[in-house]
């Protein structure tokens, strides 16, 4: 088997790293684009959007979604014994992707409305290729992905209808509700297999009944019911004080859900770790977001610090775990690799304060797009033969 039958042999294979490639290429193109306009003559970008739209959708849509359908068309098999996708549905689906990429970034020089639909097919596909898995097994947890995957599509909608200037359109609402649904996902998926993995390790590791994570069933069907709402109200428009007070409810539920999972114990072990800053990124972010929706703080700071240090975190902590497992590598985090998941939470932290603070804007947004860069450039370059290679065998 050649290295490009063998990439699109798998979903995780194909849309992992596209999904990587994406998450350094576009920031890469923000980061010039932001540094032109802080430092130098000033340029535009290629798209007749709003530059700051144009990256706001890509980082969302594009990179989120791509790393979405790798880990969805990777594990609903597993959950319902369907068979997995095929080589050619893998290829279609990963080049109406990047084709929609190219879309959003010439937008103005594509008829806009092929562009739009472009676009959405990419995620109407994904959805209904998902509801054909699981619409037949109808367990609450996967119902709720596929409810989630829905709701972005809902999401990526609204935002195209602004563009195209048809009523029902919110580009606002719409980039904010495909957010706050990644953040949802991540609330559900990650409260479940955050204390799942951690358990296994310390199970392994010969650790006590009493040493090993806890899980409160109130806890995680509260956060992830604070989630749901918070993007239900940000994707509709419904109410600043609903999703704020959505937002607060999240974040003080999973920072105490926290509390239960031994985080302390997985600090040495990096692809855990990895899993448990993000979601302790889900949960600031959510308190900051919160918080900023009644007058404390600034909203874009907040949103930065859950997509950046939550949905950037959990994202790269999955695609980094996944490929070992699915082709037979020892679950160790590659050394740069490790470097990344810390780089992720300061590039947080950079954006929130160049939002908070008015004279750090421009140092702190290019270095935050610079950190972003370096994080999944390194994760690229270290997973390579992950994504091109052979499976390992024992």
């Amino acid at each position: 088997m050649t290295a490009l039958a063998r990439l699109f042999s798998e979903s995780f294979r194909a849309f992992f790293l596209l999904a990587a490639l994406w998450a350094t290429g576009a920031m890469a193109l923000w980061l010039w684009w932001l540094w032109q306009n802080q430092f130098g003559a000033g340029v535009d970008l290629p798209t007749a959007l709003a530059p700051s739209q144009w990256h706001a959708h890509e980082l969302i849509f594009g990179f989120g979604m791509a790393a979405t359908a790798g880990f969805f068309l990777t594990a609903a098999p597993n959950w319902t014994g369907k068979p997995v996708a095929g080589r050619f549905f893998i290829a279609a689906m990963a080049g109406l992707w990047a084709v929609g990429r190219g879309a959003v970034l010439l937008w103005g020089w594509v008829p806009p409305l092929l562009a739009a639909g472009l676009v959405l097919a990419f995620l109407a596909l994904l959805t209904e290729r998902m509801a054909r898995q699981l619409i037949r097994r109808p367990a609450s947890q996967e119902g709720l992905y596929l409810a989630l995957l829905a709701l972005m599509t809902l999401s990526e909608a609204r935002v195209l209808l602004e563009w195209l200037g048809l009523p029902g359109g919110e580009a606002t609402a719409g980039l904010r509700g495909g957010l706050a649904a990644l953040v949802a996902l991540i609330v559900a998926l990650g409260g479940k297999i955050t204390p799942q993995f951690t358990r296994n390790a310390l199970t392994r590791a010969g650790a006590g009944t009493e040493a090993l994570p806890r899980t409160f069933a109130v806890l995680d069907r509260g956060a992830t019911a604070a989630a749901c709402l918070a993007a239900i109200s940000a994707s509709l428009a419904l109410s600043d004080t609903l999703t704020g007070a959505a937002q607060l409810a999240l974040g003080a539920v999973q920072l105490l859900r926290m509390g239960f999972w031994r985080s302390r114990t997985v600090v040495r072990n990096p692809l855990l770790a990895a899993l448990h800053l993000a979601m302790l990124g889900t949960g600031i972010g959510a308190l900051l977001q919160g918080a900023a929706a009644f007058g404390w703080g600034e909203e874009i700071g907040a949103l930065h610090v859950g997509a950046i240090a939550g949905v950037g975190g959990m994202i790269l902590a999955v695609m980094s775990r996944a490929p070992l497992a699915q082709t037979g590598r020892p679950l160790v985090a590659p050394r740069p690799v490790a470097l990344a998941y810390a780089l992720l939470p300061l590039a947080a932290l950079a954006r929130w304060s160049a939002a908070t603070f008015a004279e750090a804007y421009g140092p702190g947004a290019v270095a935050a797009a610079t950190l972003w860069c370096l994080a999944f450039a390194l994760f690229a370059l270290s997973y390579a033969p992950a994504f091109w290679g052979p499976r390992k065998t024992p």
